[in-house]
């Protein structure tokens, strides 16, 4: 296998990248479950996680001067190559045009794969029952969901869980910005209407993040089966949060973190990091 030559294609008219580039876009993932994963990291971790690989695309002037074929690109890249020809994925070679149509603008490490990725529901997800997990509503920017999602994993959290995302986790640039952190922190996505009750269900009190929260962040209880909501930065938290605390549908506790500029709130990524750590102080000190 490592003297078979892999396929190149030099132009970038060529009919098979036009789907392939698709994949970017919300419309091009919506049919086949696909994905485009960007960077060695990031793909390393897709099949780590067992995810079905069906295309790899490679810069050939990772070959340099050698042929191209498997042995020199599995030693530029590592062992997971090896392992991708084995499970039948197409290893294809693209000339520098080609390859600057499916890759990610300037962040090039030479390697673009066609994963099969789809986010559960929250009705087969897993979430260890005695950690918090990271609620997300709203959130728009994929960079922010990414770096949650580093955070979660950082963190040693149960997992994030997206509502009403106006992003998906398997946009490609949430997925680069996760460094593929996406492939093995547990997850999953659902309406605001299916979360609440999964909260009750789990009994996960509810500590929402918010300008005007009741308490200071450090003062209420973010360790264990605590569910920790962030709104989008825009909106902020729905209303229906409140309505369901109100009606006695879920436990829910309110907490701000102090701003001392003009500002009234953190990115909400940076909000996501301090409130993970704490949770982790909180959990360390009560050992």
């Amino acid at each position: 296998m490592t003297a078979s030559r892999i396929e190149t294609i030099t132009s970038a008219a060529n009919p098979r990248l036009r789907p392939v580039a698709d994949l970017r876009t919300a419309a091009g993932r919506r049919d086949d479950d696909l994905t485009l994963v960007d960077g060695r990291r990031e793909l390393s971790r897709a099949v780590a996680a067992g995810l079905a690989v069906t295309d790899l695309f490679v810069d050939a002037r990772l070959f340099g001067a050698a042929a191209a074929t498997l042995e020199p690109l599995t030693a530029a890249i590592g062992p997971w190559v090896a392992m991708l020809a084995d499970r039948g994925t197409r290893i294809v070679a693209l000339g520098p045009r080609p390859f600057e149509r499916i890759a990610f603008g300037a962040r090039n490490e030479g390697v673009v794969g066609v994963v099969r990725f789809t986010c559960p529901g929250l009705a087969t997800a897993a979430f260890a029952p005695d950690r918090p997990v990271l609620l997300i509503e709203g959130v728009e920017k994929p960079g922010n969901l990414g770096a949650i999602l580093r955070t979660a994993d950082a963190a040693g959290l149960a997992g994030v869980v997206v509502c009403d995302g106006r992003t998906d986790p398997a946009n490609p640039a949430v997925i680069r910005a996760s460094l593929g952190t996406v492939f093995s922190v547990p997850l999953a996505v659902a309406t605001t209407a299916d979360a609440i009750p999964w909260c009750r269900e789990h009994r996960r009190r509810v500590v929402a993040a918010m300008p005007q929260g009741r308490r200071l962040w450090h003062e209420a209880a973010l360790a264990g089966p605590t569910a920790i909501l962030l709104g989008s930065e825009a909106h902020g938290i729905s209303s229906a949060w409140e309505a369901a605390a109100e009606a006695g549908v879920i436990a829910l506790d309110s907490i701000r973190l102090p701003m001392h500029g003009c500002a009234d709130s953190l990115n909400l990524s940076a909000t996501a990091a301090v409130l993970a750590y704490e949770s982790v102080r909180q959990e360390t000190a009560g050992h």
